[in-house]
């Protein structure tokens, strides 16, 4: 039989967890395996949307899973199973050991030494807040979240739908270098898609709001309205002519470029070489009015964690100062193939920001638009046209055609063109308009100059 494990409260499943935790560390070590390590894990959700003030999906989760992964010497194997039972705990330690013992051995193989590891680091991040919904209440909110974007202008006459979804779960995590910890979190979400304009001339957008807290979520009627304003506003869209213009990425779409920047500076694409940011560190990336900070410890904070997935323990750092690259993002293997030290990244990023020292409170999105002048507005990028061997970078776009600082008209069926290595270096400008999206946050961003593909 499996060991009977009920969702809640947490604070009970926790010595259950640990315990499993232990077990499966202790028949690694039985076996001969020189190191070992394993997580439980438990979640559950609820996604309900609607469309036309009707019921389409209702979607209920749940999953869990012990992973285990041990070592012989620097050849190492990974076994999991969803079964908590006894029995299915062994065999599954049995199947990782298997795996090790035959393996090819790998010199960057190896759990993190044992001081980086976050032993006896208090966890007060307030990670978890689960949301008490019903199927019923979930509907609800949708409904009324797309009630409101259809009641914005007789125009938005279709809707993709809305949804609801909510999400929580808890883990432990431990090795045989001596750590054993985990936590409890949540994320919760609201979307809209309505649709304006009938027969050839209809377009559609979208909005969202997410937050570990239900509560800190914008008003579904708010939500809905936005999103129906954003699909108004790309009506009777036009082409432009082709041309070199200065492009402003709205503040949505600037959490890309700020997401090229992890992904280039990350430790499995430096040590494949695989990035057009090889041997980067040190190196002026960004105008000198350039910053990124990473805070892993922000209360209540999508990115937030007192440890990565190794069990690192976390800490605040500037990435990126007055436009040169500080560190990379790194595992404790990826570190080891680079002959560096683990920057408690595994599993990605730690609540990134990105600001300009130039940016005023003042500098709101109208602001933007006014430093600009005359260019390109882009706010929605289609296609996954970006080298990151090269940094060549060449995406579809929708947007807005900008005058002497205001908007003229939507375009679309167009192309925006540069290399990312040239578009960091040439941000003129970051917006005070900034918004926050899972583990990122900037403002809008100005790029000197790209190439516009149009007609």
């Amino acid at each position: 039989m499996a060991t009977s494990i009920s969702f809640l409260p947490v604070a009970e499943n926790r010595p259950i967890f640990e315990d499993l935790v232990t077990q499966a560390l202790k028949h690694a070590q039985s076996l001969g395996a020189s190191d070992a390590a394993a997580e439980v894990s438990e979640g559950r959700g609820l996604a309900v949307s609607v469309r036309k003030g009707k019921v389409e999906t209702v979607e209920q989760t749940r999953d869990r899973s012990l992973d285990v992964t041990v070592f012989a010497g620097q050849r190492r194997g990974s076994a999991s199973t969803s079964d908590f039972s006894a029995q299915a705990l062994r065999e599954t330690v049995e199947a990782a050991w298997h795996i090790a013992r035959y393996t090819a051995e790998d010199p960057a193989a190896g759990l993190p030494d044992a001081d980086q590891l976050a032993i006896g680091v208090k966890n007060n991040l307030q990670l978890h807040h689960p949301w008490a919904i019903s199927v019923e209440q979930a509907t609800e909110i949708a409904v009324e979240a797309e009630r409101a974007a259809l009641a914005t202008d007789k125009r938005i006459t279709n809707t993709e739908g809305a949804g609801v979804d909510t999400h929580e779960g808890h883990f432990v995590l431990g090795n045989t270098r001596g750590f054993l910890d985990g936590y409890a979190y949540s994320r919760h979400g609201l979307s809209v898609s309505p649709i304006a304009g009938r027969g050839q001339s209809m377009q559609r957008d979208y909005w969202y709001t997410s937050d570990r807290r239900a509560d800190r979520l914008a008003d579904p009627a708010a939500v809905g309205r936005y999103a129906a304003e954003r699909a108004l506003s790309r009506l009777s869209a036009k082409r432009i002519p082709t041309g070199h213009f200065p492009v402003l990425f709205e503040a949505p779409l600037a959490l890309g470029l700020l997401g090229a920047l992890t992904h280039a500076t990350s430790g499995g694409a430096l040590y494949r070489q695989t990035s057009f940011l090889l041997d980067s560190l040190g190196r002026q990336l960004f105008p000198s009015h350039i910053n990124v900070l990473e805070d892993p410890h922000i209360k209540g904070a999508m990115g937030s964690s007192p440890f990565d997935e190794e069990g690192v323990k976390t800490q605040a750092r500037e990435v990126v100062s007055a436009g040169v690259l500080q560190g990379y993002f790194l595992s404790s293997y990826t570190a080891r193939k680079l002959g560096m030290q683990t920057t408690g990244n595994a599993g990605g990023s730690h609540n990134l920001v990105l600001r300009s020292s130039q940016t005023k409170r003042k500098d709101d999105f109208e602001a933007m638009l006014r430093k600009m002048g005359t260019g390109l507005l882009v706010t929605e990028l289609i296609g996954q046209g970006v080298n990151y061997v090269t940094g060549d970078y060449s995406r579809g776009a929708f947007g807005y055609w900008v005058q002497n600082g205001q908007i003229q008209h939507a375009v679309e069926e167009i192309t925006i063109a540069g290399n990312l290595k040239d578009m960091f270096a040439q941000i003129v400008a970051v917006g005070a308009d900034a918004i926050t999206r899972g583990s990122k946050t900037t403002g809008s961003i100005l790029i000197e100059r790209m190439a516009i593909a149009g007609t």
